[in-house]
């Protein structure tokens, strides 16, 4: 074993630390990231914009929970299609799968439709106010015209 093998063994086996308060956050999830920081700037501000950095740039915020969920979901999504060797629960587990793919489309189609319908009645909103607005004005001008 050559030295440097033997020292970076023996600094996996003690981190520092700062590399300790790392796991422990870690561990912790990301509502301890954000306390820290918010901790942080309260009393030391560098301190908060230190971990500010080092989570926006080290990836913390978003690297943790998305590669854990797409875990979860392809585990969850290989179980759901894998066969119980009963072919009648098979077949109704395939026609109530397909179903429920359906009534989603269905819902987030619904959700779309909501979605424009809200848009448009907000955009029909502003341009009343704002027609609303453009008649005051000449309203106001032509009251100036009669007065001088």
């Amino acid at each position: 074993m050559t030295y440097t093998a033997s020292s970076h063994t023996a600094l996996d086996a003690r981190p520092g630390f700062l590399r300790r308060c790392e796991m422990w956050l870690d561990d912790k999830g990301k509502g301890a990231w954000i306390a820290a920081t918010v901790m942080g700037f309260i009393f030391v501000w560098p301190v908060g914009l230190a971990l500010l950095a080092y989570m926006i740039w080290g990836k913390k915020m978003s690297s943790c929970s998305k590669r854990s969920n797409h875990h979860n979901f392809r585990r969850h999504a290989g179980y759901a299609m894998k066969s119980s060797g009963n072919s009648a629960f098979d077949a109704y587990k395939a026609e109530t799968l397909r179903r429920l793919e359906e009534e989603q489309g269905s819902f987030e189609a619904f959700l779309d439709r909501l979605r424009a319908a809200k848009d448009k009645a907000e955009f029909d909103q502003f341009m009343d106010d704002r027609t609303t607005k453009a008649q005051t004005e000449t309203d106001v001008e032509a009251t100036n015209k009669e007065d001088a």
